[in-house]
């Protein structure tokens, strides 16, 4: 699971070498899990279990990528606490917003693991081999030998490669719907990747250096959240064993996390390229009791309202 975890950040940046891991991965995955633990009964259970091996592992890995994603556990973590907020249409158009930046980097595995099973074609020769309608079967089985009466026992082909020239059919069909699916998975992607581009409120290298700044903001926050956690526990822990007095470590307050923790969407106004950015700027003060606004924009259009950009853009790639 951890290095899934870190495929699954790599693609999280929505570059072709992140997408191209966890596919890579999951192709891999799906034919050894074909090879070694795919068995088709070759009777009434054919359609389910073909149907299963197809379908529920990339339900597990859509589950999976949820699960793994940071952006998932911001959005959700203390939002019925929080539910007010979503009342309004604004909100609840960027919440919208960010829940289908995360499902489109989740859904790379599985719809991954579904082209890579119908091209295999193993799955979907089982388990249309036990459809049991009788005008499918009497299709597939409509240039077979009738002496062999291949429309009532079809479940049996399966096991029997005698029956070649069927499971060829099965085959064929199996691996045209996963250039289907690979085919319109592509072309969504673009189609999504040009809406969000055409609708950037900022330019190209911009946009660049925002999404850099995102990253590189994200794995210092980590790399910071530990160490002053570390610092803070080893206080405590010395102040117990040795019974002294605490030493002096400050932390955030609940809102100023909250603060950070919240959506954020990019606006010209501010020109600002993340929540704890905005928090810095705006709400710690200096020396001379000036709050801090040195990055800001002489721009008044916000951002178009058709494609948002939240949590560091990550729609646009």
């Amino acid at each position: 699971m951890d290095k899934f975890k870190t495929v699954l950040n790599i693609a999280s940046k929505q570059t072709n070498l992140g997408f191209g891991l966890v596919a890579l991965m999951t192709a891999g995955g799906e034919q050894i899990f074909s090879s070694v633990a795919f068995k088709c009964p070759c009777n009434d259970l054919n359609f389910l279990y073909g149907m299963v091996f197809l379908l529920v592992p990339a339900l597990a890995l859509l589950l999976l990528g949820y699960i793994l994603s940071k952006k998932m556990w911001k959005l959700l973590t203390g939002l019925w606490y929080n539910r007010a907020k979503l009342c309004g249409w604004k909100n609840l158009a960027v919440t919208c917003m960010a829940f289908f930046q995360i499902s489109s980097t989740a859904l790379v595995a599985p719809s991954s693991w579904i082209a890579v099973a119908l091209l295999n074609g193993n799955y979907y020769e089982c388990a249309m081999s036990g459809i049991n309608v009788s005008l499918y079967n009497q299709h597939v089985c409509r240039d077979v030998n009738t002496d062999l009466d291949c429309a009532t026992k079809l479940h049996m082909f399966p096991c029997d490669k005698r029956h070649e020239e069927v499971l060829r059919i099965l085959r064929s069909q199996s691996q045209i719907l996963g250039w289907l699916v690979i085919t319109s998975v592509m072309l969504s992607s673009l189609l999504i990747i040009c809406l969000a581009r055409c609708n950037s409120p900022i330019s190209y290298q911009q946009l660049k250096f925002w999404m850099a700044y995102a990253q590189e903001e994200s794995d210092l926050m980590d790399l910071y959240t530990n160490k002053h956690a570390k610092e803070l526990a080893e206080r405590n822990l010395k102040s117990f064993f040795n019974q002294t007095d605490p030493e002096n470590v400050i932390t955030p307050s609940n809102k100023d996390w909250e603060k950070i923790s919240s959506l954020y969407k990019f606006s010209t106004k501010d020109h600002f390229y993340s929540t704890l950015h905005r928090y810095v700027e705006t709400n710690l003060e200096g020396d001379d009791g000036i709050r801090m606004v040195s990055v800001r924009s002489n721009e008044q259009t916000d951002n178009p309202a058709v494609l948002h950009f939240v949590d560091g853009g990550m729609v646009s790639m």
